[in-house]
């Protein structure tokens, strides 16, 4: 099926995304219309299933009519698990991380929406992944005008054939995209296809004054926000979390997979009480997005015991600390040890939230230095944690 085949598709995809409200400006709705997803995804894509594990689909050998319905659905198609296993390497369901995929076109077009993109700009991708959002940018602005930095050497030579295929010979370049790509800076924009658990200083060094920095902050999977930020003349950025958004973290920030030293990690309490709050809070978006700003850089992980009880984990390696909430029959108990109390600063920073009417996530409010972010809800001092740099 050539690229032609798909014409209608791509346009009934930009109907669809109109009408959710995500793609509102007629230059998006040409790229979405010209660009061909199904380009950037030939080696075929990862389906999960109730029970956990993937299943290979491969381009070769499918159904034309079944695959074109599939690439052009509003979903993220995942294209690699555990760093390096591809569709084209296994022909078995399997059980995996996703490390890779090609973002749900909505999620996509929202983030390049909000970036408030105009003819002219440069733009720094971090995150190049199958290289599709690469392609729209590069459809809108000019191949020159977009740089796009992946870490992981095999996705970034599939997403450049593929955007050749699609003919754009943009910058793609391989490296840490945490650290940006100072050769073509300054840019205009710089947007994230990955989570970070903050914005690095030396994006925004790389960002022109009055430029803007979209990126997803958190250190969860789950509950983590989308950061819009201004760049100052002072070297500062300011903005605010404007939704909730989840993607694949960087390569050097992913949480850790703990799998047999979660008793070890959290062997010596040094208090244990009733906790005042309990840890199912955390299934809310802004409950665990909160936690993260109360509780930076920990981990979060839920055991799930024999007799199905699940005990619930906050994990803090750097600072060699932990809360363990677990249930004992008549309510929920907290364990807590080393030098910060993880529990405590999630319990006030939800209950001085509640208080406060619960807020959206789009009320918090961020402020990056050279030596801190800080974010805020209002003037109220319970609602704003400076996370210190240095």
């Amino acid at each position: 099926m050539t690229e032609s085949d798909t014409v209608t598709e791509r346009r009934l995809l930009a109907d669809r995304l109109a009408a959710s409200g995500d793609l509102r400006s007629p230059e998006w709705r040409a790229a979405v219309e010209a660009v061909p997803r199904e380009l950037f995804l030939q080696h075929g894509v990862f389906l999960p299933d109730e029970a956990g594990y993937w299943h290979p689909v491969p381009t070769l050998g499918a159904d034309p009519t079944e695959w074109v319905a599939l690439v052009h659905t509003d979903q993220s198609l995942v294209t690699q698990l555990d760093d390096r296993l591809t569709v084209d390497r296994t022909t078995d369901p399997l059980r995996g991380i996703a490390t890779s995929s090609s973002t749900m076109p909505s999620l996509v077009i929202s983030m390049i929406e909000a970036l408030g993109i105009e003819a002219g700009h440069s733009v720094l991708e971090i995150g190049t992944g199958s290289g599709y959002s690469t392609a729209l940018l590069c459809h809108r602005l000019g191949e020159e005008s977009v740089t796009t930095v992946e870490v992981d050497p095999e996705v970034a030579v599939r997403a450049d054939a593929a955007l050749e295929k699609a003919g754009y010979s943009t910058w793609t370049v391989l490296g840490d995209g945490l650290l940006g790509h100072p050769h073509r800076a300054p840019y205009d924009r710089i947007i994230a296809a990955c989570a970070v658990r903050r914005i690095p200083h030396t994006w925004i060094r790389q960002t022109a004054p009055g430029g803007v920095i979209l990126a997803t902050v958190g250190s969860w999977s789950y509950g983590t926000g989308l950061a819009r930020v201004t760049v100052t003349d002072r070297g500062t950025a300011e903005g605010r979390i404007i939704g909730q958004s989840c993607f694949m973290h960087a390569r050097s920030q992913a949480p850790r997979r703990h799998f047999g030293d979660l008793a070890d990690r959290t062997a010596y309490a040094d208090t244990e009480r009733p906790a005042r709050i309990a840890p199912g809070v955390l299934d809310g978006w802004m409950p665990s997005f909160l936690a993260q700003l109360a509780a930076p850089g920990t981990e979060h992980v839920t055991a799930r015991e024999a007799d199905g009880q699940e005990t619930v984990h906050l994990i803090d390696i750097a600072r060699e600390s932990f809360a363990e909430i677990t249930w004992d029959g008549g309510g929920w108990l907290v364990r807590q040890g080393g030098p910060v109390s993880l529990w405590d600063a999630v319990e006030t920073a939800i209950a001085a939230w509640q208080r406060a009417g619960q807020p959206p996530i789009d009320a918090v409010d961020l402020e990056i230095t050279a030596t801190a972010h800080t974010y805020r809800i209002g003037d109220d001092p319970a609602l704003r944690w400076e996370h210190r740099v240095v």
